[in-house]
Formats: structure tokens, C-alpha cells, sequence
């Protein structure tokens, strides 16, 4: 399986609590924050979930 590159590029102040706690289950914590996972399944439908905070790279 090939990595994601997730990095945060909006605050979550604001925004919804279940998608601040989906970022805080990527392991992202502030804007700017870059975290490297596994593509999954799952990881792909919290990203979906929160794709308006973040910036995906392969």
C-alpha cells in the first residue's frame, strides 16, 4: 500500500465537533501539521469526512 502525505491547512475552531475529533485521530493538531499514514479504506473516508481542513499528497 502506498503513504498519504496529510497535512492540516485550516483551523478547526469553528468546525464541527466530530471533525475536530477526526483530526485528532489522524494525529493532526494545528495548521500546518504534516502526518504520513497508510491509504486505507478507512483512512480515505475520514479524510473524506474532513477534506475542507486538510491537503492530500500521494
Amino acid at each position: 500500500m502506498n503513504k498519504l502525505k496529510i497535512t492540516q491547512i485550516k483551523s478547526s475552531i469553528g468546525c464541527l465537533k466530530k471533525h475536530k475529533s477526526t483530526l485528532y485521530g489522524l494525529g493532526l493538531r494545528h495548521i500546518g501539521h504534516t502526518v504520513i499514514r497508510q491509504n486505507s479504506p478507512r483512512l480515505l473516508g475520514m479524510i473524506n469526512s474532513i477534506s475542507y481542513l486538510v491537503k492530500i499528497k500521494d
